[in-house]
């Protein structure tokens, strides 16, 4: 099992620092990521938490899953590795589409 964690249904007013601490419950945090827009720096309602062990990513599964957070429940799982081309839809073109025409 992989140590980064994927956690979304955040709420936008969520830290770096809350969330470590939070997550420090279910073992060591290594680091805290909240996802912010490049444009405007807002929180985009998600964050990778890496943990220190695998059995520390795995207790913070079990146990944030689903736990409120100011009124939303968290989701919480193993983050799943980038796609190549990293864009925004996942696809090889990097997220350009054709158009239907």
């Amino acid at each position: 099992m992989g140590r980064r964690l994927y956690v979304g249904n955040l709420p936008y007013k969520a830290s770096e620092e809350e969330l470590a601490q939070l997550f420090g419950q279910a073992g060591p945090v290594a680091s805290v990521q909240v996802m912010k827009d490049a444009m405007t720096g807002r929180a985009r309602g998600f964050a990778f938490v890496e943990m220190a062990t695998d059995e520390g990513a795995q207790k913070a599964i079990a146990q944030f899953h689903q736990h409120p957070l100011d009124g939303r429940a968290l989701v919480v799982n193993e983050a799943r590795p980038r796609t190549p081309g990293g864009g925004r839809f996942g696809d090889e073109a990097g997220g350009r589409r054709e158009p239907r025409w």
